[in-house]
């Protein structure tokens, strides 16, 4: 463990080494639109019961909170496995199955998180602090866990009572409240951990309003209420099922028809007709996430495993990421392929958040120019090929497309290779890839935007870079407890990474979710999941 002094020595050289960023400017939203969350049920008259379905745009991998990666995976564990924490319309973290934030002792060591008490997973097996304890020590120990570099440098975790565990650190770690409001804090029944083992996610048993029923591979997934809910008198539908739809045309033709009552990613090609329409709500929000390039640096054996050379230029040298980063314009690709629903993302800090500033989330220039400059000095012959593998929707094709011709100004040639969305998760992981469009629904503290994703040794760092001045920069900004000191370290962090380019981010979508006006209380916020599990149908819907 690196200690302080050690940290802040080479703290001290980054100034001189992010001497050579490019230059920057400040992005400007390419269009005005106005949030709409969504709101709850609240005391309007409801219909008890019916069965709501929703066009899922991609379906989800395993249904297990400790391996998962899939945004979709999200959506419908929002539905069946609570967290200890979430976020609310605000951005703000609340209370979910704990009843309140975290005690931390005065030296940031001892994080201590008090529950629910009187309730029950959805097989009947008791919720309690003994339960919590053995799906927060999964996530932390289980080979192949997405979850151990989100919950920090944990020294132990320990149930002190029925109602309270204790988390244990060897430094202090500031993002936890954060990340127990995603995946980390969801709680699995013990009981079902201990009989299902890794195949946990064939069915998962969890504390929510529905649990889980059914999933037939590439078509569906069914849940029904659960009468065993602590707030089983605000659950209304009888189930839900999440129809897997890939193609944005279906589901727009599907909630025109009523087949389907709501639909999350609507294109931005269609959702301004879709706003017209009497019988539908755009939902629409920011997003905490990032769409971007992840550029294979040194995953050659899957991501967290140690890295190893890749014989490309791309790969070896930052110059050439400097320059696709360089011949990526940004700003027109967002006008010019997304009818400016979407903004240009430069960072992985989100605007609007606490840790934005005009220097955390500056963008490159657009400048080929320089771009080919830099390939002539890297030694590599033009046009310069890359292979970029991208999701095989019409949005991703129709943006790699105009991405094509932009970095083409600046001396590449790039080959497009479309993938399913499974495929892409699959290779990621892998990787066995050479670039990858593919992005991240984002989270509230940046710890959760960063340190997975660029950390040596991370089983998310799926570029396989390895930066000891990155590790210690982010492991810094983590570890602090000042909020301004944290400020400038991920704005350091961010030059960093804006100069070694192992993900390229391009532009930051907005959540569109479109549903029909004969369901109440469905919600979306800037974290990218889509809320069913307290919506119910209008009253007055006849049929």
């Amino acid at each position: 463990m690196l200690v302080r002094s050690t940290r802040m020595a080479v703290l001290g050289v980054v100034a001189a080494v992010l001497a050579a960023c490019a230059p920057t400017q400040h992005p400007t939203e390419a269009a005005t639109h106005v949030d709409d969350y969504g709101t709850p049920v609240g005391t309007q008259p409801v219909r008890e019961g019916g069965d709501l379905v929703m066009g899922l745009s991609n379906e989800p991998d395993k249904l297990d909170p400790t391996t998962s990666s899939s945004l979709y995976m999200r959506y419908v564990m929002s539905t069946i496995c609570e967290k200890l924490y979430d976020n609310d319309a605000s951005g703000n973290l609340v209370p979910q199955l704990a009843t309140a934030l975290p005690d931390i002792s005065a030296d940031g060591l001892t994080v201590t998180i008090p529950l629910r008490s009187g309730i029950q997973f959805a097989d009947g097996t008791t919720f309690d602090a003994t339960a919590v304890e053995t799906s927060l020590q999964r996530h932390w120990k289980l080979e192949g866990s997405q979850r151990t570099g989100e919950m920090g440098p944990i020294n132990e975790i320990e149930a002190a009572d029925s109602t309270h565990v204790v988390i244990k650190y060897n430094e202090p770690f500031a993002p936890l409240t954060a990340a127990l409001a995603d995946r980390a804090g969801m709680i699995m029944s013990p009981a079902a951990l201990k009989e299902a083992g890794k195949n946990f996610g064939d069915h998962p048993v969890c504390v929510g309003p529905f649990k889980f029923a059914k999933r037939v591979p590439t078509t569906s997934i069914s849940v029904v209420r659960d009468p065993l809910y602590y707030d089983a008198k605000n659950v209304h539908f009888d189930s839900i099922t999440y129809r897997i739809m890939a193609d944005p045309k279906m589901r727009v033709s599907n909630l025109r028809s009523g087949d389907i009552q709501v639909a999350d990613t609507i294109s931005p090609q269609d959702v301004d007709a879709l706003a017209k329409m009497p019988q539908l709500r755009v939902l629409q929000s920011g997003s905490f996430g990032f769409q971007g390039l992840y550029i294979n640096i040194g995953n050659v054996d899957g991501a967290g495993k140690p890295v190893k050379p890749i014989d490309t230029a791309i790969a070896k040298d930052a110059r050439v990421r400097l320059a696709f980063s360089l011949s990526t314009d940004r700003q027109s690709l967002v006008k010019k392929v997304f009818n400016n629903w979407y903004e240009p993302a430069c960072t992985p800090i989100a605007p609007r958040t606490s840790y934005a500033t005009r220097a955390s989330t500056a963008c490159p220039l657009f400048d080929p120019q320089r771009s080919k400059e830099l390939l002539q000095e890297a030694g590599v012959q033009l046009p310069y090929p890359v292979t970029l593998q991208v999701m095989n929707v019409p949005d991703q094709l129709q943006y790699a497309q105009a991405l094509r011709d932009s970095v083409a100004e600046g001396g590449f040639d790039l080959r497009i290779v479309p993938a399913e969305y499974s495929a892409m998760l699959d290779a990621q992981k892998r990787g066995t890839y050479e670039a990858l469009l593919l992005g991240w629904s984002g989270r509230i503290d940046p710890d959760g935007n960063t340190a997975r994703f660029l950390t040596t040794g991370s089983n998310g760092n799926y570029s396989g870079y390895n930066s000891p001045v990155l590790d210690d920069l982010l492991g810094w900004a983590a570890h602090s407890t000042s909020a301004a000191q944290r400020g400038a370290l991920y704005e350091q962090a961010v030059r960093f990474i804006a100069r070694e380019n192992p993900y390229v981010y391009t532009y930051r979508l907005r959540n569109l979710t479109v549903h029909s006006t004969w369901v109440t209380g469905i919600e979306v916020y800037a974290d990218g999941a889509v809320r069913l599990g307290k919506a119910a149908f209008v009253a007055d819907r006849k049929g």
